[in-house]
């Protein structure tokens, strides 16, 4: 079974970009247990990455926060979307303070 595309959305706002992308694949990436392959970026629009969670081949499940690189335990694609959303509004947050 070739990966099927099942979820892309892309948002952009005041400097922030904000992509998600979601497929559906016939064996699970070296590395998960799910059927899962995705992408989900939070950044500014120069590409500069603030929270992106992946799984890479290999690597598994993990996110990546202002640069540091953080394993999660994948426990469904709703799952997976609310904690990417908390960390995006914990980063904007912290963003906001820091100002």
């Amino acid at each position: 079974m070739k990966a099927e595309p099942i979820f892309r959305e892309k948002q952009t706002q005041e400097g922030f970009i904000r992509e998600m992308v979601v497929w559906r694949l016939g064996k699970p990436v070296p590395g998960c247990r799910h059927l899962f392959k995705y992408r989900f970026f939070f950044g500014t629009d120069d590409g500069t990455c603030l929270v992106r969670y992946d799984n890479e081949r290999g690597k598994g499940d993990h996110k990546h926060i202002e640069g540091a690189e953080l394993p999660f335990l994948f426990r469904g694609l709703e799952a997976t979307f609310a904690d990417f959303l908390a960390d995006i509004a914990a980063v904007m947050d912290k963003k906001r303070g820091a100002v």
